[in-house]
């Protein structure tokens, strides 16, 4: 798993482990096989705030915008919506040419009357005009903006982020803002569906219904099973799963 999987580090893949096919192996076990340890995580976001967040997790969305540069230098404005309860990636969207009309389109396919959500947590980015805003507290939900230059304040998105730059974007040059959106689909997919979160127990934001899960035995697979192997990305990643074996 880490020589095919370059960017993760050993609590992912004792997360994989454990998640997607039963074997109970600590990070610090994978640590003495894998040399290649990161460095800890940036500061934390203050108790209070923290404990606002916990609280109201799966009532929050957390959205943020950030740029990719394609293989011919045209600079694409990649804008990301997080349910910061599920950590599950409800919206994202690429465009050159970000205008207060276009990202106001983006939360209203978000922001439905079937949606539970009640903040949207952004920063203040020029890019959110006043009449975004508006237009977010029209449809009954209440806007909290993070103070100025203070990223951990949304240190969610902020994760996100780096986690799609360092696991897709800095392995991947995009022709084409249409390139960029199939490269997207394809990790999204795989980041909601098939990538553990640590922060989840570890746990999978939106799991499939049909993937066994099984109950750990130890440092075995279990019987009459064997590992699947599915490339996401032509490589860059891979998805483990149990499949039961005929009989």
């Amino acid at each position: 798993m880490a020589r095919a999987n370059p960017t993760w580090g050993e609590e992912r893949i004792a997360d994989e482990l454990f998640l997607k096919l039963g074997l109970a192996v600590s990070p610090r076990t994978v640590g003495r096989y894998v040399r290649n340890r990161r460095p800890p995580g940036g500061r934390q976001p203050t108790q209070r705030w923290a404990t606002f967040v916990r609280n109201h997790a799966r009532a929050i969305l957390a959205c943020d915008f950030f740029i990719a540069v394609t293989a011919r230098f045209r600079v694409v404005y990649v804008f990301v919506v997080l349910e910061v309860g599920t950590r599950r990636i409800v919206h994202w969207n690429v465009t050159e040419h970000p205008t207060a009309s276009w990202t106001i389109q983006q939360f209203r396919t978000v922001l439905t009357p079937e949606t539970s959500h009640r903040f949207v947590l952004h920063d203040r980015d020029g890019l959110y005009a006043a009449e975004v805003d508006r237009a977010i507290t029209a449809m009954g939900r209440r806007v909290l903006k993070t103070p100025g230059r203070t990223p951990q304040a949304n240190a969610f998105c902020e994760r996100l982020i780096g986690t799609m730059r360092r696991e897709c974007l800095d392995w991947l040059i995009p022709f084409n803002e249409r390139h960029l959106r199939w490269i997207l689909r394809e990790w999204v997919t795989h980041y909601n569906r098939g990538r553990p979160h640590a922060s989840l127990g570890p746990g999978i934001p939106d799991p499939l219904p049909e993937v066994i899960r099984p109950a750990s035995v130890g440092h075995h697979v279990p019987k009459r099973c064997r590992v699947e192997v599915t490339p996401i990305l032509g490589g860059l990643h891979h998805e483990y799963r149990l499949a039961r074996e005929a009989a």
